[in-house]
């Protein structure tokens, strides 16, 4: 019950215009690069790295097991699109993940730190 009261006091739920993009690699070098290009272009504000983590997936009709570095991030909608074009120009999958999910809130300093870094 604790979130769903939460979830009731958020002022502007679906209202974004922020998002968190997330992608994985398969180690972390690749993964720093992406970090690197993405938040030096500016077109995210931040950048974390978490891994390693295992995914399970089906590739080429084969189920597969591998360890990834999951890559999350934090942008605006505005820098949407030319994130999205960089980050599939830059990365070394086929077929990268790429998901995204708006921020509904956030504290105003945090957010309007990432409208400074995303000039």
């Amino acid at each position: 019950m604790r979130f769903c009261s939460q979830t009731r006091s958020l002022k502007r739920p679906m209202d974004s215009n922020y998002l968190l993009v997330v992608t994985t690699t398969d180690n972390r070098r690749d993964a720093d690069i992406l970090a690197q290009a993405l938040v030096e272009k500016r077109l995210a504000a931040c950048a974390q790295i978490e891994g390693p983590i295992t995914s399970t997936y089906w590739w080429q009709g084969k189920l597969e097991n591998g360890e990834e570095w999951k890559c999350s991030f934090k942008t605006s909608v505005a820098h949407y699109t030319e994130l999205e074009t960089e980050l599939t120009q830059i990365h070394p999958y086929d077929t990268p993940e790429i998901l995204v999910f708006p921020i509904i809130n956030g504290s105003k300093e945090y957010l309007s730190w990432m409208d400074e870094q995303l000039r």
